[in-house]
């Protein structure tokens, strides 16, 4: 055994996400990941979205270990090693220490966390979005989301009260409510894509 974990998620989704990836982030600069998980999605879109710099992160030090097995597994130059990030902090450590640091971020994605999380992870995220990201930075955020307040599928309201029942602080979103929270930190509603299995790619751009 190497380290690597693996989310049996990211096999079916990856491509697709990839595809919008492709398409609406800025040709180059450096992608921040938040909560990357085993950290299969940043070694298949490292590599293939070159000349882009990825820097992966996750507040979970044994899913860290699996993304640095996935980095010695892709041996990919433009992957780097995982931050220790807690999107629900007011202000993140590594915010002050690394990425002060990084003058081209121009976009930050996540994938699959803000219904599996705490609310206040969300507004952490989109808050230092607001911060590090300069105008014209991408916010790239997927998953399932409610919109008008309804579940978009049979299977996402069922996900959602599985959820609920794992941590009453989870749950799926509702759309307009991360769109309302984004707007207070300029970071502006650009597109929505339908994806596989009823979940969203949602596109926020910084004014």
């Amino acid at each position: 055994m190497d380290g690597r974990k693996h989310a049996l998620a990211t096999e079916r989704n990856r491509e697709p996400i990839l595809q919008v990836l492709l398409e609406v982030l800025p040709p180059t600069g450096t992608v921040l990941e938040i909560a990357s998980g085993t950290g299969e999605h940043a070694a298949y879109f490292a590599p293939r979205l070159k000349p882009r710099k990825w820097i992966p992160s996750d507040p979970d030090a044994s899913l860290r270990e699996s993304i640095v097995a996935w980095i010695k597994h892709s041996q990919s130059e433009n992957l780097y090693q995982p931050l220790d990030i807690d999107a629900s902090q007011p202000i993140w450590k590594a915010e002050k220490e690394v990425l002060s640091e990084i003058s081209d971020i121009t976009a930050i994605v996540n994938i699959n966390m803000i219904h599996i999380s705490k609310w206040s992870a969300c507004l952490g995220l989109i808050a230092a979005a607001g911060r590090i990201l300069s105008s014209g930075g991408i916010l790239y955020l997927y998953g399932p989301y409610k919109q008008g307040g309804e579940h978009t599928a049979p299977s996402n309201a069922a996900f959602s009260e599985y959820l609920q029942e794992q941590n009453p602080e989870w749950g799926v979103r509702n759309l307009e409510d991360v769109v309302e929270q984004a707007k207070t930190h300029n970071l502006i509603l650009q597109k929505t894509y339908p994806m596989p299995a009823n979940n969203l790619s949602v596109i926020f751009k910084h004014s």
